[in-house]
C-alpha cells in the first residue's frame, strides 16, 4: 500500500512536469496514513486524493479491514528537495555539467535462465499466486476476502535448475463469514492450483493461513512503510541488493534507475547466451555522471571471459543516470503498477528494463548464441 501511494504520487506529477524530482516516503497504520518527502516541480499534487484513490483501487472500501478509502486520516508533509543535491543531479551547460547520480550506493541487477521471464522459479511462481488472489478477490471468485494477502514458494534445485515445489505458503485475510476449511480449498483450488500445478506433487506441502484466522490484517494488523519489499521487488533473494528501495523515487535516485539498468543489462546478456546467469553491479558517487565501478558475475556459466563481457558492456549500455533515464524512457508515469507483484520478469511494454533489444547485437560480438556457443566455458589461462 505504502509503495503504491508513494508511486501514485510520482505519476501524477510526472504526468504534469517530467522533470519533477520526488522522493516521497509513507507510512500507514490503523486508520491513518502519512506522506512525507522532498518534492521539486512545477506540477502539483493534491495527495489526499491520491492516497484515498489508492485505497480505493486496492479495496480498503470497508471499515472492517482498519482502514477504508473515506474515512483515513491522511497526513502530509512534503517539501523542497535539498539545494546541495539538486546542484549535482541538475544538468548543465558544458562537458562538465552532465547529469550526475542523485545518490551514492549499490546496484545489483540478476538474470537467469531457468524461466520464461529469466527470473529465478520462486519469485516468478510467488507473484503470480499473489496476482491471483487478487483477481479471485476482485471477480468474486472467492467471497469474503480481505486486501491483504501474501505468498512464499520453496522450490527444490537439482543440477542448479528448479525441478519441483516443495512448500508453498498463503496468507489471506478474509472476514468471519467464510471458515477456515472453506477458504482453504477454494484457496488450493482457484489459486495455487492454476499457478503451481506442474510443479507440486504429492510431497508439495502447503500452508494457508497458518496461524489458523487472518481477520485483522493491513494497516490494523502491521504498520506499514515504502520500501519494505525490496526482495520481494526483486528476486527473491536470489542474488544480491544493494540496500535502495525503489518507489516513491524519480529515476535521478540511482536506487532506481541503478537497479533497472543493471536488470536491462544482465537479462540482455543471459538473453544473448553468453552466460546462464548474469549479476551486475554498479555503484556511484551523488553528483557525479559515470558509474565508480560496473562489475559482471556470471557465476561459472559464462561462454566467454567475464573480461569480455565486460567490456561488451561498456561499449553497448550507456550506464551515466542520463543515458539511462533517456535509453529506458524513465522520464513517464509508469510506476505504480511497479509497486506491486515486483519491478522485474513482467511482460509489460512500459517496462521497458525488461526489454532484450541488446541481445542479438552482444551474442554477435561475442560470437556466442545460445544455438553455437561451446559447451565449455572458457576461463582465463
Amino acid at each position: 500500500m505504502c509503495d503504491q501511494i508513494s508511486d501514485a504520487v510520482l505519476d501524477e506529477l510526472y504526468k504534469q512536469d517530467p522533470n519533477s524530482r520526488v522522493a516521497v516516503e509513507c507510512l500507514t497504520t490503523t486508520g491513518t496514513v502519512h506522506v512525507a518527502g522532498e518534492v521539486t516541480t512545477s506540477g502539483f499534487v493534491d495527495v489526499q486524493k491520491i492516497v484515498r484513490s489508492t485505497l480505493k483501487d486496492i479495496g480498503y472500501t470497508d471499515p472492517r479491514y482498519g482502514i477504508d478509502c473515506d474515512d483515513a486520516g491522511v497526513w502530509v508533509a512534503l517539501h523542497e528537495q535539498s539545494p546541495d543535491i539538486s546542484q549535482g543531479v541538475t544538468e548543465g551547460s558544458g562537458e562538465d555539467k552532465e547529469q550526475g547520480a542523485g545518490d551514492q550506493g549499490m546496484m545489483y541487477g540478476y538474470a537467469c535462465n531457468e524461466t520464461q521471464e529469466l527470473m529465478p522459479l520462486p519469485i516468478i511462481l510467488a507473484h503470480k499466486l499473489t496476482r491471483r488472489l487478487a483477481y479471485v478477490r476482485k471477480e468474486g471468485i472467492i467471497p469474503h476476502l480481505g486486501p491483504d494477502g501474501k505468498s512464499q514458494v520453496s522450490v527444490q534445485y537439482e543440477d542448479g535448475q528448479p525441478k519441483k515445489a516443495t512448500s508453498i505458503v498463503i496468507a489471506q485475510q478474509h472476514t468471519t463469514d467464510i471458515g477456515e476449511q472453506e477458504l482453504r480449498e477454494k484457496i488450493k483450488t482457484d489459486v495455487i492450483d492454476p499457478i503451481c500445478k506442474d510443479y507440486m506433487d504429492e510431497n508439495t506441502k502447503i500452508h494457508i493461513n497458518g496461524t489458523g484466522a487472518f481477520v485483522v490484517g493491513g494497516p490494523e494488523g502491521d504498520t506499514g512503510v515504502t520500501g519494505r519489499k525490496i526482495i520481494v521487488d526483486t528476486y527473491g533473494g536470489v542474488g544480491r541488493h544493494g540496500g535502495g528501495a525503489f518507489s516513491g523515487k524519480d529515476p535521478s535516485k540511482v536506487d532506481r534507475s541503478g537497479a533497472y539498468a543493471a536488470r536491462y543489462v544482465a537479462k540482455n546478456i543471459v538473453a544473448a547466451g553468453i552466460a546462464e546467469r548474469c549479476e551486475v553491479q554498479l555503484s556511484y558517487c551523488i553528483g557525479v555522471s559515470q558509474p565508480t565501478s560496473v562489475n559482471v558475475d556470471c557465476f561459472g556459466t559464462n561462454k566467454i571471459d567475464e573480461e569480455k563481457i565486460s567490456e561488451l558492456v561498456t561499449k553497448n549500455f550507456d550506464l551515466s543516470p542520463k543515458g539511462i533515464i533517456d535509453g529506458l524512457q524513465l522520464r513517464r508515469p509508469i510506476y505504480r503498477k511497479t509497486a506491486a507483484y515486483g519491478h522485474f520478469g513482467r511482460e509489460d511494454p512500459d517496462f521497458t528494463w525488461e526489454k532484450t533489444d541488446k541481445a542479438e547485437i552482444l551474442a554477435k560480438e561475442a560470437g556466442c548464441t545460445p544455438e553455437t556457443c561451446k559447451t565449455e566455458i572458457k576461463t582465463e589461462e
